[in-house]
């Protein structure tokens, strides 16, 4: 497995220098972010910025593994503004990568308890989305989040089951998991056979009143995490998340947190792979 990062956790800085200090530390999966506030989104970037952001991360030897959007299926948003942002989004995915098209990975919002009377209507606008997918030529990956509506792993497979379209797969972050108490192994078995994209953090408290934090700070066992992934077969990028609640703290400093994150996570990764897991 390769260690992956991205800009959501760079918003203030200039995305090429961004993408330079990634290659510099050590990193080679990279993530951009689309999100408004970011410097990367879609409406800011004409197409010789996009090209020079493919020249960027291919003369870094890096690989944009997916784009970080942060669409809402059935919200006060019509299909069709989120059916324009899904073709803005692969349009990113495919011009801004040197190699394959970048994944796209969103959760999908709305509030924690509206699960039962929201979840049709949801489905129903992804299967819209998903049906657009082949056509665009990319892969949509749903997050489950602890903050919104679908947070547990049941929801997540309830909602790929009910839009079952090939294109479309979860996100596994145990992040969000670990904020219902659940167990690192368990879902990790319930969940990356069916994703396509894994975001890393930690959590500390519970939901509600929990708050994100790096990887490690919140205990979790990144050796026992590749274990259990390799033997489930995850053939998917690996990307650390730098949560807001990490990056809005006073004298958070983004470079270095990403140094940090190499110099903690890298040597996991390493003897992982050399233990062939």
């Amino acid at each position: 497995y390769e260690l992956g990062y991205g800009l959501y956790g760079m918003r203030d800085l200039p995305y090429m220098e961004g993408l330079g200090h990634f290659a510099r530390i050590g990193y080679k999966h990279v993530e951009i972010t689309l999100r408004p506030g970011w410097n990367t989104e879609p409406t800011l970037l004409t197409r010789a910025n996009r090209a020079e952001i493919r020249k960027r991360i291919g003369d870094l030897g890096l690989t944009l593994v997916d784009v970080m959007e942060g669409m809402q299926p059935a919200s006060n948003v019509t299909v069709d503004q989120n059916l324009e942002r899904l073709r803005a989004a692969a349009e990113m995915a495919h011009e801004c990568s040197p190699g394959a098209p970048a994944l796209i990975q969103s959760p999908i919002g709305g509030r924690p308890g509206t699960w039962m009377e929201r979840r049709e209507a949801m489905a129903e606008e992804l299967a819209t989305w998903a049906s657009k997918l082949d056509e665009l030529d990319v892969t949509f990956c749903i997050k489950p989040h602890s903050k919104q509506v679908m947070g547990t792993p049941e929801q997540l497979l309830w909602m790929l089951d009910r839009v079952n379209h090939p294109r479309m797969k979860g996100v596994y972050d145990y992040g969000h998991f670990m904020a219902f108490g659940l167990g690192l192994e368990e879902t990790i078995r319930q969940v990356a056979p069916r994703a396509g994209f894994t975001h890393i953090k930690d959590t500390i408290g519970k939901a509600p009143d929990h708050r994100f934090v790096l990887p490690s700070d919140g205990g979790v066992d990144y050796a026992r995490f590749l274990k259990t992934m390799g033997e489930v077969g995850y053939q998917g990028p690996i990307v650390v998340e730098v949560s807001t609640d990490v990056f809005s703290q006073p004298g958070y400093e983004p470079v270095a947190t990403a140094q940090r994150m190499w110099d903690r996570l890298s040597p996991v990764f390493r003897e992982s792979n050399r233990l062939g897991r």
